[in-house]
């Protein structure tokens, strides 16, 4: 099957979803309601269900509207409707009249679309990038980058589908600097304006030969070692103060001189060869007259030679006559070494900074570009299977293989969102890593057992070697520290040869403190190996040495980031050394509390689930696709279901229950009417001890730690994540029943 004709039909299916026909409204919820009411869900709606869900919580703002007539917006995520304060699609419709021409300030608007319309004709492959205003909810003027690409679509015709990221305080701060640039050349030039209507005022009671001798000139111009007044009329300069690189000119005498011979001899004396002939031709009197006449000061920045060390000056001139002819300037010259340097750096700053944000760039079309290709990859075994599959209906054993494969994908697809995310969790504010009482050794065999499977369909020989610890008891995260075993280990799977060779190994160091010791972890494999040029980049976010279609190897880049980023907030490092062709070795080194008492309860899990048959849960879930998964799954065990579509209708029904007539609760989180938190809260306060201390585990797809943090505020005792594991979740019912 074609992969480009899939990936298109999928992309016109999330398409007709968001594109609703019957209303105007971008309410998805309620169009995938009213979609379960005419007709039944196919895989196909199912997939494009979740990736609407996926878009709905990125992280930056996401928006796919018409090219056509009125740019009809056809959808926006929530991270958009921060970004215009709106707590509602409802509200964001009626803000921007449901258009994008409704989400660009009027008077940035024809501006705008020209620039996209030009860069789509310059190139139709690239983004097209534009800047803009917008209106916020509050009345407030914000500014927006827009990153959007024009596909044409057989479905609903052209359109545009935008990241958008806020620029308000970047603008901000540019105009902030602008405006204070602005206002201290306004006062430099005031002040040295001042400098001469002072001398000018002292002048008139003054006799001139007398006053170049007051000591009030050298008052004159703090920042200004040289001030020369010069009459372009005679072309003569006179000297008020001089420095000692001038005052040879004048012959170390305050006397006038020819003001072209004084210009040529300082030039060609001090100034620096690059620069020599610039300033001859902005002091020149023909250049001084076109500059005045427009504004009443102008300056010019140039360098000298000192003692074989170059210095930076600055040379402003004013015009001081009082008539429209112009003939009477004051010229001060002062040192900006300091200014210079303070710009270089403020310049290369912008530089770095303008490199990052191009590598940044760069880094996310590339990682649009790969995770475009990752993620059609196992879409296209999932709807290519699922198509075999019905051909082939009759035939158990091939169809079961079918399903298999579907399955396969569908765990590389989710692995793929859940990378992302996790990536997207490290980068926010939201990272809490737990100390708990852990078994080390335990761990590293559960990650064993887990990924023995898959070694074994690769023949790999894979062997654990964790004998020879002292104090295999700990204090640590024991799902981080899984997970960055199980990242490492999977790594070292997934890029190895068949009938090659990995050993997990976990030591201890003989250094060791009262409280702490120091473990090493190594993942060794004779993979396929790391060139030495890519070994610096190898922890970076969406790296591959070579890409999926180049290693034939499901992955985005993000696992060995995660692996990094996880080992590093927990005080620990991760080195890497390998060889290309011959393997690597992955040391992980943690410093961890051990334990003194090891007091960890380890209970058997011989016979876990004889006694769960006949028990009765509660399910609570709104949505009936889920519903329907975890009904089927869990009578299937042979536990007794009830359900509950929404919260409150939960807690009625614990409240008119006798005593153990529910052994759990399975709680969902996102429901109308109560959701899980509250539901949960209402739980714990019912006045019945039996039913206020009831199990209740948290499934949910909100996997976020916060999440799994605030499930556990709100009184739940597990958070578990969708899709289901089902082992997972077994195990988790079985620990609070066989408790309880």
């Amino acid at each position: 099957m074609n992969k480009q004709h899939i990936g298109n039909n999928l992309f016109e299916d999330i398409l007709s979803l968001l594109d609703h026909p019957e209303d105007n409204e971008l309410d998805i919820v309620s169009q995938i309601a009213q979609k379960q009411q005419n007709q039944a869900y196919s895989v196909k709606m199912e997939t494009a269900m979740k990736m609407i869900s996926f878009m709905d919580e990125m992280p930056g703002g996401f928006l796919i509207y018409h090219a056509e007539h009125d740019e009809k917006i056809i959808y926006a995520n929530k991270a958009l409707l921060r970004i215009f304060q709106c707590s509602s699609i409802q509200e964001f419709q009626k803000l921007t009249g449901n258009s994008f021409r409704g989400i660009v300030h009027p008077e940035d608007l024809d501006r705008v679309e020209t620039s996209i319309w030009e860069q789509i004709a310059a190139s139709k492959y690239d983004f097209d990038y534009v800047e803009y205003r917008i209106i916020r909810k509050d009345g407030t003027i914000g500014w927006i980058e827009d990153y959007g690409h024009f596909v044409k679509t057989d479905a609903v015709g052209g359109i545009f589908y935008v990241f958008i990221g806020d620029a308000t305080q970047k603008h901000h701060r540019q105009q902030m600097e602008r405006n204070a640039l602005i206002d201290a050349q306004k006062q430099e030039s005031e002040r040295l304006k001042d400098i001469i209507k002072n001398y000018d005022k002292e002048k008139k009671l003054i006799h001139q030969e007398n006053l170049r001798r007051l000591e009030v000139i050298e008052g004159l111009g703090v920042n200004y070692d040289t001030i020369l007044y010069t009459n372009l009329d005679t072309e003569k300069v006179l000297p008020y103060r001089l420095s000692d690189r001038i005052a040879q000119q004048f012959d170390y005498e305050n006397k006038p001189c020819e003001f072209l011979q004084f210009v040529r001899g300082y030039v060609n004396t001090w100034v620096h060869p690059d620069d020599r002939q610039r300033v001859l031709d902005v002091v020149s009197p023909d250049y001084i007259r076109e500059k005045l006449a427009n504004k009443k000061t102008y300056y010019v920045n140039y360098r000298i030679s000192v003692e074989n060390t170059v210095q930076f000056l600055q040379l402003r001139i004013i015009e001081v006559g009082d008539g429209d002819h112009i003939s009477q300037v004051v010229m001060g010259c002062r040192r900006i070494d300091e200014e210079i340097l303070r710009e270089m750096e403020q310049k290369q700053l912008l530089e770095d900074a303008l490199n990052r944000a191009n590598a940044a760039i760069v880094a996310k079309n590339t990682f649009l570009s790969n995770m475009s290709h990752d993620m059609r990859t196992p879409l296209n075994a999932i709807f290519g299977f699922t198509s075999i599959a019905k051909a082939n209906i009759d035939n158990q054993q091939l169809t079961r293989s079918y399903l298999d494969r579907i399955e396969e994908s569908g765990h590389q697809l989710l692995e793929l969102i859940e990378k992302v995310l996790e990536i997207a969790w490290m980068e926010s504010e939201d990272v809490h890593f737990a100390e708990t009482k852990c078994n080390i050794v335990d761990i590293v065999k559960e990650v064993y057992d887990s990924l023995r499977p898959a070694t074994i369909d690769k023949n790999i020989s894979f062997s654990l070697e964790c004998t020879e610890l002292k104090h295999p008891y700990v204090y640590s995260d024991p799902d981080k520290l899984r997970q960055l075993i199980k990242y490492l280990t999977n790594n070292a799977i997934r890029y190895n040869k068949n009938d090659g060779k990995i050993s997990l190994t976990i030591k201890e160091s003989d250094e060791i403190s009262e409280e702490y010791s120091i473990y090493q972890i190594v993942i060794q494999d004779s993979g396929i190996g790391i060139s030495q040029d890519f070994l610096e980049h190898i922890f970076d976010p969406f790296e591959r040495e070579n890409n999926t279609t180049q290693s034939q190897v499901f992955g985005v880049g993000l696992g060995l980031t995660i692996a990094k980023n996880i080992a590093n907030r927990m005080g620990g490092d991760i080195e890497v050394s390998s060889t290309l062709g011959k393997g690597s070795t992955f040391t992980v080194t943690l410093r961890l509390r051990i334990q003194t008492d090891s007091g960890i309860d380890e209970k058997q899990s011989d016979n876990l689930y004889v006694n769960l048959p006949g028990k009765r849960i509660l399910l609570v879930e709104d949505n009936e696709i889920n519903l329907e998964i975890e009904k089927e799954i869990l009578q299937g065990i042979g536990f007794v279901l009830e359900t509950a579509i929404n919260g409150s209708i939960a807690v009625d029904k614990l409240k008119h229950a006798k005593p153990g007539y529910f052994s759990l609760v399975l709680m969902d989180i996102q429901m109308p009417v109560m959701n899980g938190y509250e539901a949960s809260k209402a739980i714990r306060k019912l006045e019945d001890p039996a039913m206020s201390k009831i199990p209740i585990i948290a499934l949910s797809a909100n996997a976020f730690e916060s999440d799994k943090q605030m499930s556990l505020e709100s009184g739940m005792n597990e958070h578990l994540t969708k899709p289901i594991d089902v082992p997972l979740l077994l195990n988790t019912i079985s620990q609070f029943l066989t408790s309880a």
